[in-house]
């Protein structure tokens, strides 16, 4: 069964940086699949914030787009989320995804089990 476990969440002030890991078990699992990372703020539905294809291809909801960066590095079988500016409004669990890009829903495929990002001065 693949496995997939974040790390980097912390407490930041507005206007810091983290970056955001999430490493796979499975050299196959990773190779093949399309990675995302999801958020879920208390009281909110999970949202797709970003995703890289197995070919690099990247996608950014609106609202993270020109602030976080999505990479993915197959040989350490690691993607990673740049995340800068954060703003209170970041603040949530994140979550990594593995799965078929059209196949992205919130619910299926291989989840990691989640990292806190906290922004507050």
């Amino acid at each position: 069964q693949g496995r997939l476990v974040e790390s980097g969440g912390d407490l930041v002030q507005p206007g810091g940086s983290l970056r955001l890991s999430c490493v796979a078990s499975d050299e196959i699992l990773f190779r093949i699949h399309d990675m995302a990372w999801w958020r879920q703020a208390p009281g909110h539905e999970r949202e797709l914030i970003a995703d890289i294809t197995h070919e690099y291809d990247t996608r950014y909801e609106e609202s993270v787009k020109g602030r976080f960066t999505i990479s993915r590095d197959n040989a350490k079988q690691t993607v990673y989320l740049q995340m800068d500016n954060l703003k209170p409004e970041d603040t949530a669990i994140y979550y990594c995804n593995a799965n078929l890009r059209e196949l992205f829903d919130g619910r299926g495929g291989y989840w990691g089990q989640g990292t806190q990002v906290t922004v507050s001065s």
